[in-house]
């Protein structure tokens, strides 16, 4: 009988095994496939939010609606003079600081003013003990008065010893010396006069007044306590305020267009805010600069002078100062809210009249609060959009809607528009683009603010 050999258990292993890793192979292959084809969706993503190469990085997300119209707020650009001026932080400070020391010791016996009052030069401050000096001018005046008497003598005598020596009475010795004493007599009423000159300005150095027209501070001594010259504290110090001045420093690169002003005969006004540089507190003149520049800043510092009559100017108040240099005239301004920032630099979306955007290059200027001086890229009479900007790329459909109502709708969806060199309110107001209170717009879209009236840019297409 013939034995038949078991079956091979290594061969259905095989047999099983080669299918299972076929299939792992065709996983791994779709996977890649799949990767592939979703980082060409996400290229041909970016590529289409990104055709124009000014554009920001969320102009993509103008393409989402397809052709729906994007609602944005726009201005009218137009002509207007721009101040050029320059802004730094400076110190009020004041022309005179003065603190008022005694030029001699005593008891002071009284004060003359009350704290933080207003004197002016020449007023009564304090009062110092002049008796000692009293007395000390009393005995100078009696020494001349006997230093004169021995001259008188001296000099009759000098007369009658003339005399008897042209009869030739006496030597001429005698004579010679009696003009001597007449001489030390009178130097002698010399000295006892410049004595009676100290005492009275000892005693006048005993009444003391103001210096300068200013404001006294807080006094540093009481009445009855025993003042000496050599005090460093002084009795009080008093500033003046009236005028005042504003010591502020700028960048050296500006110092030749305020020399070259200066050089003119220009006034050049320097406006002093407060130090959120909200509030305007006073208007001055620039009165001097500084002889050398700060080689440690790079800054030169300057002076500006106040008149601060209402005295808004405190001495050591930090505040801003605008220093205006010149005017461009006829220049053209934009909102601020509308320049915006790209890889080429600033930007702006200009509104066309088929309802449609164009990216413009621009070059700016100085600005001048809410608005921008553009020095080119656009002309008078153009339309800008000042709301709505992160939505749009090139050739984007818009729609025009400057009334409260798109306004709330625009600022519910995308917050309020802030331009790369400032911002503006809800409402626009405060540039010479925005919409009057009634809503309507100065940019001149009223025809298609109408012919429009009835699309939202969530349920009507774009106009054709």
């Amino acid at each position: 009988m013939t034995e038949t050999a078991p079956p091979n258990p290594s061969g259905p292993v095989r047999v099983q095994t080669a299918p299972g890793r076929g299939g792992r192979r065709l996983v791994r292959w779709l996977v890649v496939l799949g990767l592939a084809f979703g980082g060409y969706l996400a290229w041909q993503h970016y590529k289409g939010g990104t055709d124009s190469p000014s554009a920001p990085a969320g102009g993509g997300r103008g393409s989402a609606g397809g052709n729906e119209p994007q609602t944005i707020r726009d201005a009218e650009i137009v002509t207007s003079d721009v101040p050029i001026t320059l802004n730094a932080l400076g110190a009020v400070t004041p022309l005179a600081t003065v603190t008022i020391q005694t030029q001699i010791s005593g008891q002071l016996q009284k004060i003359g003013f009350v704290e933080g009052q207003m004197v002016k030069a020449g007023d009564f401050l304090a009062q110092i003990d002049d008796r000692p000096y009293q007395a000390t001018l009393a005995q100078a005046q009696a020494q001349l008065a006997k230093d004169t008497a021995l001259h008188e003598q001296a000099q009759s005598d000098l007369t009658r010893y003339e005399t008897l020596n042209r009869q030739d009475s006496i030597a001429r010795q005698q004579v010679t010396d009696q003009v001597f004493l007449v001489q030390q007599d009178a130097a002698a009423m010399a000295a006892d006069q410049a004595q009676i000159d100290s005492a009275k300005l000892n005693i006048n150095y005993c009444h003391i007044v103001s210096p300068v027209t200013g404001r006294v501070g807080l006094r540093q001594v009481d009445q009855g306590n025993y003042v000496t010259s050599s005090s460093t504290t002084g009795l009080v110090v008093v500033t003046e305020i009236e005028p005042i001045s504003v010591v502020f420093s700028i960048p050296e690169d500006s110092l030749p267009q305020v020399m070259t002003r200066m050089r003119a005969g220009a006034e050049l006004t320097a406006t002093a805010y407060d130090r959120a540089n909200v509030t305007k507190l006073s208007t001055g003149k620039l009165a001097a600069v500084d002889s050398q520049i700060d080689t440690t800043t790079g800054t030169v510092k300057l002076r500006a002078i106040f008149d601060n009559k209402d005295d808004i100017l405190f001495p050591q108040q930090f505040v801003n100062v605008q220093l205006l240099v010149d005017t461009m005239t006829g220049a053209i301004v934009t909102p601020n809210a509308a320049i915006q920032q790209g890889v080429q630099g600033s930007f702006v979306y200009v509104v066309n009249d088929d309802s449609t955007v164009s990216v413009r290059n621009v070059k700016t200027g100085p600005v001048d609060g809410e608005r921008t001086a553009i020095l080119s890229g656009l002309k008078a009479g153009e339309h800008v959009v000042i709301d709505g900007a992160d939505r749009l790329k090139e050739g984007a459909k818009v729609l025009v809607r400057n009334d409260a109502a798109a306004t709330s709708a625009t600022d519910t969806n995308t917050g309020q528009q802030t331009g790369s060199n400032g911002k503006h309110d809800k409402t626009g107001t405060g540039d010479a683009s925005a919409p009057d209170a009634s809503g309507t717009s100065p940019s001149g879209h009223k025809k298609r603010d109408k012919k429009e009236a009835g699309s939202t840019p969530d349920s009507a297409p774009a106009a054709q």
